[in-house]
């Protein structure tokens, strides 16, 4: 990459809720970019390291659900990390919306591009 990518926080809370939406199908397409190759995610109960995975991972998300929504209530960034806490409320084709509360660590490469996420949230709540 040429020039290093500068996600500000309002473009995260705008390209986020654009990834969640009500309006058909959640699609991580425009995101993708901003991802770096060797993008390392963790969540409550899974591990994934590279791109290819965490793009798989993603889109098994999008076929399991009918939709999601995602509502972004802080959000901070600091050099190169960022904490955003939300709700997520998704949508299965045979159970009712259920929303899910968490947050999220993104940390940046040097390029600009996400190298690490973690997603924290309560399994069971």
């Amino acid at each position: 990459m040429d020039q290093p990518i500068q996600l500000t926080e309002d473009r995260i809370r705008e390209l986020w809720s654009r990834t969640y939406n009500t309006d058909g199908k959640p699609d991580w397409s425009h995101l993708f970019p901003y991802y770096h190759p060797n993008i390392i995610f963790q969540d409550s109960i899974q591990r994934i390291e590279g791109f290819d995975d965490f793009q798989a991972i993603c889109n098994r998300l999008t076929d399991r659900c009918k939709s999601l929504r995602m509502d972004i209530i802080n959000l901070v960034k600091r050099d190169n990390i960022v904490m955003m806490d939300w709700v997520m409320t998704m949508s299965f084709k045979k159970f009712p919306d259920t929303p899910m509360y968490g947050a999220t660590r993104l940390i940046f490469h040097e390029d600009g591009r996400i190298i690490e996420q973690r997603d924290y949230y309560d399994l069971w709540g």
